[in-house]
C-alpha cells in the first residue's frame, strides 16, 4: 500500500474505532405509545430551488419533491418496502398473458380545488406524457417494447393498460407518472405550451392536485410553504383524515454544514438528504441528550459517478476525444483508483467498493459478478500507453503524439462533500498517471444546464435511478434515454456495445420470468463494465437524522428519504 493511503487508513481506522464505540444499530421502531396529534407544522430542507411545478417536465429533485407532496399515482411503490400499494386506484388485476393491466379508481375523489376526478384525468395525463411538444422524460419510462402505452377507459371509474407486449415490470411502471388536472391544464396541451405551464412564476394557487398538500406559497431561493389538502383522500387505520400536519414548508438550504446547524437548532426537523459520515458521532451523541434522531437506513442504492461527454456530434473537433473515447483509456483511469482506499477516505469507511451503478443496497438486482480493475499505476499506464499516451515532455502530463494533453475540466455541483472529498482523491489518483483534473464547482441548475447540453469535459456526479427495478431506468440504460448521462439521447445506438445494451434491456422489460430478467441484467452490468462509459467508485452506507418531535418516519434508501411518505408524518406538539 503506498505511504498515504496507509497514513489514510491509519487515521481512518482511528475513526473508525471511535465510530464502533459511539454508533450502535439504530431502527426507526415505533414508540410503545402513539403520540401523534393532528395540526402543526414541520420544516424540511431541500438543497435548490425548484426549476419548475410540472412533474412531467421535471428532472431536478426539488422538482421531483414538490410532486410528491401535491399530486397523487395511481398506485405507488412504497419507498421502504418496495412492495406495490393501491394509491387512486383501489385495487388492478392484470390479465393471464401480461399485456394489460385493469384499475378501478377509488369513487368520489376530488381535486384541490374541489373538481371531481374521473378517468378523463388519467386519459389526458396520458396524453400529455407523450405529446412530442412537452418532451417528457418520462415518456420513455412509460413504455413497454419501446411502445407507449395505450389506455382506454371503459367508465369514469375504470382504465385499462394495454402494453405492445409482455412487461417485466407491469404495474409498478405506473409508480412514475403522477396524474395531472384535465381541466386544469388541457388548453395548455391544446396549445402547444404544456411544456412551459406551471413554471416556477405561476402563482401557487393554479397549482392543483390530489396529493397530501397543496402550495400556498413560494419565496423564490428560499422557501416554499404548503398547507393540508383538506380534499386529500386517504384515511389511517383508525378512519382519521390524513395528513396529520397542517402545514410543511421546504427550506432551501444549499450546503449540509448549514442543514447540520439548522437541524442542531431546531429551525428545520428532516434534513435534505443522508449525514455525511463526519457528522455520525456528533449527531449520535446529540440523540443521546435527546436533540436529535439517527436512523440507519442501509447501502445506498445509488452512488456518485465519473464520466466523460461521450457524444461525437459535440465533441468530434476536440482532439482529446480521440482518445477519450476509448474503452482502454478509461480502464486506466479504473486500475489507477483503489476502491478500499477511496471508501476509507471519502466515507471514512462507511462506504462499500463498487464497479457499476447497480449496489449491494439493491439485494434484488446486484450483481457481484462484474470486471473488477485491481489498483496498480503499472496497468495504468501500460493501458494508456497502448493508445499512445506518454508523458513525452516530462511536465507530469500525458499526451498523444500531436501534444494533446490528457488535461480535463470536471463540472460537479458546489457544497456536496462527497463529491469534494470523492474529485479530491481521483485528482491525486489520476495525477500519478499522467491525468490532470480541475475542479469546477457550480450552481445545481448551472450542472444541469452543462448536463443537458454536453457543454462539459468531465461530469462528477450522481446519475438519478427511478427505483431499484432496472425497466423502471430504461431512461438511464437506453441509448436513446435522456439519462443516458455520457451520450443522451442518441438517434440510434453509437457504439455496439450500447447497441447490445439496448437490446438486453428491452428484452429484460419485456420478460416476465424474474430468473431470466435477472440473467439478462446481469448481461447488461457486465458490458457497462467492460466498457465503462461511466466510473463508480463506492457506495455509502446512509444515516439520516431528524428532529425526535416528528413522528412517522418511515426513511428511505431513495430520494426524498422521508417526504415520499409525507401523509404519515406527524408532530409531538
Amino acid at each position: 500500500m503506498r505511504s498515504s493511503r496507509l497514513i489514510g487508513a491509519l487515521v481512518t481506522g482511528g475513526l473508525l474505532a471511535a465510530l464502533a464505540l459511539v454508533l450502535r444499530p439504530t431502527t426507526d421502531t415505533p414508540p410503545a405509545v402513539d403520540r401523534r396529534v393532528r395540526g402543526g407544522q414541520v420544516v424540511a430542507a431541500v438543497r435548490a430551488a425548484p426549476h419548475t411545478f410540472n412533474p412531467y417536465v421535471a428532472a431536478d429533485e426539488t422538482s421531483e419533491t414538490i410532486s410528491h407532496l401535491t399530486q397523487a399515482r395511481l398506485m405507488r411503490v412504497n419507498r421502504a418496502t418496495f412492495e406495490v400499494e393501491p394509491w387512486l386506484a383501489e385495487r388492478w388485476e392484470s390479465n393471464a398473458d401480461g399485456r394489460s393491466v385493469t384499475f378501478h379508481l377509488r369513487k368520489g375523489l376530488t381535486w384541490s380545488d374541489d373538481v371531481p376526478f374521473s378517468s378523463a384525468d388519467v386519459l389526458f395525463s396520458l396524453r400529455a406524457v407523450y405529446d412530442e411538444k412537452v418532451k417528457s422524460p418520462l415518456a420513455a419510462h412509460l413504455a413497454a417494447d419501446r411502445q407507449p402505452l395505450r389506455v382506454e377507459a371503459p367508465d369514469a371509474d375504470t382504465v385499462v393498460f394495454s402494453f405492445s407486449g409482455p412487461s417485466g415490470p407491469g404495474a409498478r411502471l405506473l409508480d412514475r407518472l403522477p396524474i395531472l388536472p384535465k381541466h386544469k391544464l388541457e388548453a395548455a396541451l391544446l396549445a402547444g405550451t404544456f411544456a412551459s405551464a406551471w413554471g416556477v412564476r405561476t402563482p401557487p394557487g393554479e397549482i392543483v392536485g390530489m396529493g397530501p398538500f397543496v402550495m400556498r406559497e413560494y419565496q423564490p431561493g428560499e422557501r416554499m410553504l404548503f398547507d393540508r389538502n383538506p380534499r386529500y383522500f386517504r384515511t389511517d387505520e383508525g378512519g382519521s383524515a390524513r395528513p396529520y400536519l397542517d402545514r410543511l414548508v421546504l427550506q432551501v438550504v444549499p450546503d449540509q454544514d448549514s442543514e447540520l446547524m439548522r437541524l442542531q437548532s431546531g429551525e428545520i426537523d428532516l434534513g435534505a438528504s443522508a449525514l455525511r459520515v463526519e457528522d455520525y458521532v456528533p449527531v449520535r451523541r446529540l440523540e443521546e441528550q435527546g436533540r436529535l434522531r439517527l436512523l440507519e437506513l442501509g447501502v445506498d442504492v445509488g452512488a456518485d459517478a465519473f464520466w466523460f461527454c461521450l457524444a461525437p456530434e459535440v465533441k468530434q473537433a476536440d482532439p482529446r476525444f480521440d482518445f477519450v473515447r476509448r474503452p482502454a483509456f478509461r480502464q486506466a483511469i479504473s486500475h489507477a483508483v483503489d476502491r478500499e482506499a477511496f471508501a476509507e477516505t471519502v466515507f471514512r469507511g462507511s462506504a462499500v467498493p463498487i464497479w457499476g451503478p447497480v449496489t449491494p443496497g439493491n439485494t434484488e438486482w446486484f450483481s457481484p459478478d462484474l470486471p473488477r480493475y485491481a489498483p496498480g499505476d503499472d496497468r495504468a499506464r501500460e493501458l494508456l500507453r497502448g493508445i499512445g499516451l506518454e508523458d513525452r515532455n516530462g511536465n507530469g502530463v500525458v499526451e498523444d503524439a500531436r501534444g494533446t494533453e490528457a488535461r480535463f475540466t470536471v463540472v460537479t455541483e458546489r457544497g456536496v462533500e462527497s463529491y469534494e472529498l470523492g474529485l479530491a482523491v481521483l485528482s491525486a489518483e489520476l495525477a500519478r498517471i499522467g491525468i490532470a483534473l480541475e475542479i469546477a464547482e457550480l450552481e445545481s441548475s448551472e450542472v444541469t444546464k452543462r448536463l443537458l447540453a454536453c457543454d462539459y469535459d468531465a461530469m462528477y456526479h450522481r446519475p438519478v435511478m427511478a427505483g431499484p427495478d432496472p425497466a423502471l431506468n430504461l431512461d438511464f440504460w437506453l441509448s436513446s434515454g435522456s439519462g443516458h448521462v455520457w451520450h443522451r439521447a442518441q438517434r440510434s445506438p453509437g457504439t455496439d456495445w450500447e447497441r447490445r445494451i439496448d437490446t438486453l434491456m428491452l428484452e429484460q422489460a419485456a420478460t416476465t420470468d424474474r430468473a431470466r430478467r435477472r440473467q439478462q441484467f446481469n448481461a447488461v452490468q457486465r458490458i457497462l463494465a467492460e466498457n465503462l462509459p461511466v466510473l463508480y467508485f463506492a457506495a455509502p452506507r446512509l444515516y439520516y437524522a431528524h428532529t425526535p418531535r416528528v413522528q412517522g418516519v418511515a426513511p428511505s434508501v431513495l430520494r426524498p428519504p422521508v417526504l415520499w411518505n409525507v401523509d404519515s408524518l406527524s408532530v409531538e406538539n
